[in-house]
């Protein structure tokens, strides 16, 4: 095999090898008190899948959100983060209005909507926040928080069709911000 063909097989192995589906399967939340924790999570509406025990000093609990095909997972040795430091997972609805609305009939305490006025995602300091979903509806642009008994943190963020990298002329379903920063990368893959 000459030197260009072994270089072109290399390239072709890695782009293949770019390209393996990974999907996230597991987030691991530090909790404090595991039952409390569990009932928490249970009180969400999410489905219980494991509650594993090894002697005194090992358990694992996994539930799955509905609709989710990633689980979590808490228990006792289960993680050395401190309790409360998982922050910004975010939990996509269809309706940010009757999720919420449906946590609110669970018991938990949730945020009011709110949406960030740079369009693209919420700002962690807060100063673009502002109250209410996002008034034209637009997919990725309204959000809601709440967090569980340590303090880990949730956020609902509402998603009515899904960014492809691609748009068609006229497309209206995100934000202005959304689409100018996707046609830029379009353009820019393009050149």
């Amino acid at each position: 095999m000459s030197m260009t063909e072994l270089q072109i097989e290399s390239a072709a192995k890695a782009f293949r090898a770019s390209t393996i589906d990974m999907r996230l399967e597991v987030v691991v939340i530090p909790v404090s008190d595991v039952d409390r924790a569990k009932r928490f999570y249970s009180d969400l509406g999410w489905r219980l899948d494991i509650d594993f025990i090894d002697g005194d000093d090992y358990r694992v609990i996994q539930f799955t959100p509905p609709g989710s095909g990633c689980s979590v997972i808490f228990g006792r040795n289960v993680t050395s983060a401190l309790p409360g430091s998982v922050q910004g997972l975010h939990l996509i609805v269809s309706d940010i209005e009757a999720a919420r609305a449906d946590l609110i009939r669970r018991g938990i305490a949730i945020s009011e909507p709110f949406h960030d006025t740079g369009g693209i995602f919420h700002h962690a300091d807060g100063k673009r926040i502002v109250p209410g979903p996002n008034p034209q509806r637009k997919s990725y642009a309204s959000f809601a928080s709440f967090s569980d008994p340590d303090g880990n943190g949730w956020v609902l963020q509402e998603v009515t069709a899904r960014l492809t990298g691609h748009l068609e002329p006229g497309e209206n379903r995100f934000t202005p911000e959304i689409t100018e920063l996707v046609l830029r990368a379009l353009a820019s893959k393009h050149r």
